[in-house]
């Protein structure tokens, strides 16, 4: 995937949808780039650049977003020194995720997602207060054909 994957979230408002007279505010996109699928095995499968670290918020986000060849995401870690409190379980989309937290120094800025019978995937997480042109170098970077 060349270019991030613009999808799935959920609009932020205080008002209510049945108003017609109000304009409802877009959902943000989804940031994400996929590396290439090659025989070899890889150490970054992509990158996110998330809006937050709000795991509540974000992690919905981007498994709706995954491809559907990944399967049903069913474990989520991510740095517990970065990322918002969360319980050890969430739903998403009518089935439990859950979530671990860690604190490991060999992968401090990613995200691990787990499907059984499927596999692994490691995300690099892009820091949400990065410019664009910052966070769009980082993220090609994570999927480049490096081996």
């Amino acid at each position: 995937m060349n270019a991030p994957t613009d999808t799935h979230s959920s609009p932020a408002t205080d008002t209510p949808a049945s108003s017609p007279d109000v304009e409802q505010a877009a959902p943000p996109l989804l940031r994400l780039r996929l590396a290439p699928h090659t025989a070899v095995p890889r150490r970054l499968d992509g990158a996110w650049w998330p809006h937050s670290y709000d795991v509540l918020t974000e992690v919905p986000r981007l498994l709706a977003g995954l491809p559907r060849t990944w399967g049903h995401i069913v474990s989520v870690m991510v740095n517990g020194t970065i990322w918002s409190a969360a319980p050890g379980r969430m739903l998403v989309h009518n089935q439990v995720v859950r979530l671990h937290r860690t604190t490991a120094v060999h992968a401090p800025n990613t995200v691990t997602l787990l499907t059984p019978g499927r596999g692994r995937w490691d995300l690099l997480v892009v820091p949400p207060e990065l410019t664009e042109e910052a966070a769009e170098s980082m993220m090609a970077t994570a999927v480049a054909n490096v081996g």
